[in-house]
């Protein structure tokens, strides 16, 4: 089966591949259609169902899968969100969202200015490429989950929706 996900990013097509091991899983460069950084889980959503739908239609896939990282706020907080989408040839589509922790302080503060969350964190742990790597969760659980593993569990979520719907 030919499954193509809307993101050039290593650790999202990493998470895919983990997922869809037995299927020829493609990264493919799309537009989320929505902020660079997203502030709300509506709009991260949006995000990933923009990627999976574009892969689905433009590709003619079998499965085309978006995923997005944004933020969301509870009570003044900011919380680390991620969402993805799984859009199938016959145009059903499955959502699913994934791990949430706080974000320190300093790090809402440079959001709320409008800098994005991946060069925040290059600049916190002091090394680059972070949102290419571990992610910001990784950093914040000191490496227990990283930014694929949590991408992995979201794509699990859409997979086992699809394969319970389209079950011989």
């Amino acid at each position: 089966m030919k499954v193509y996900i809307g993101s050039l990013n290593p650790t999202k097509v990493e998470a895919v591949k983990e997922v869809f091991f037995q299927d020829d899983v493609t990264g493919v460069e799309v537009e989320s259609k929505v902020a660079a950084q997203p502030f709300s889980d509506e709009e991260t959503l949006e995000g990933a169902v923009n990627r999976a739908r574009e892969c689905a239609y433009m590709k003619k896939s079998e499965i085309g899968i978006g995923l997005e990282g944004g933020v969301m706020e509870i009570d003044g907080d900011l919380f680390l969100c991620n969402w993805g989408a799984l859009v199938d040839r016959k145009e059903n589509m499955y959502r699913a969202s994934g791990a949430r922790i706080p974000l320190p302080e300093e790090i809402q503060k440079g959001l709320e200015t409008g800098r994005e969350l991946g060069e925040l964190m290059d600049v916190y742990a002091k090394k680059a490429n972070v949102s290419k790597d571990e992610g910001a969760i990784g950093v914040f659980t000191k490496g227990q989950i990283k930014r694929a593993e949590m991408f992995s569990h979201v794509v699990k979520l859409l997979k086992g929706q699809w394969e319970h719907d389209n079950q011989n």
